[in-house]
């Protein structure tokens, strides 16, 4: 596996989170839903601001610092990064369609129609830090 590879994912996982960030933001309504909870998207940005800083400091040390400092900003990187998909994942939770009386519906915004750019952002994450995993495993990166 080429490290090429992990720089573009590490830069496209970046865009995720900025995005994702900008999208949410509580002073206007949220893309998809009216509300959306705060907690999975302030884990998600806090987390991936965390992971994009602790994997970026792993991929350029790479041999500047001792072994198991570099295991340990690997592995540390790579847990924020899970946290990250997950809590993605949650946050795609609001297209699921809705039930009851007093349900909402979506609600279309100017970036897309639908939950396409969502979808694509945070299935990509989950593919990306799946990648990660496997190029940290064989020691790729």
């Amino acid at each position: 596996m080429s490290p090429v590879i992990v720089y573009v994912l590490t830069a496209l996982a970046a865009l995720v989170v900025v995005l994702t960030r900008l999208r949410l933001r509580r002073d206007r309504l949220g893309a998809g839903r009216v509300e959306i909870a705060r907690v999975p998207v302030g884990v998600h940005t806090v987390a991936g601001a965390l992971a994009l800083l602790v994997w970026l400091v792993f991929l350029v040390t790479e041999g500047g610092v001792s072994e198991s400092t570099s295991t340990l900003l690997g592995l540390l990187g790579l847990v924020l990064w899970w946290v990250v998909a997950l809590a993605g994942l949650l946050i795609l939770m609001r297209w699921l369609p809705t039930r009851g009386r007093h349900a909402s519906g979506a609600v279309e915004d100017s970036w897309s129609s639908g939950p396409g750019l969502s979808i694509l952002g945070h299935v990509g994450m989950v593919v990306g830090v799946i990648v990660f995993t496997y190029a940290y495993l064989v020691k790729a990166v």
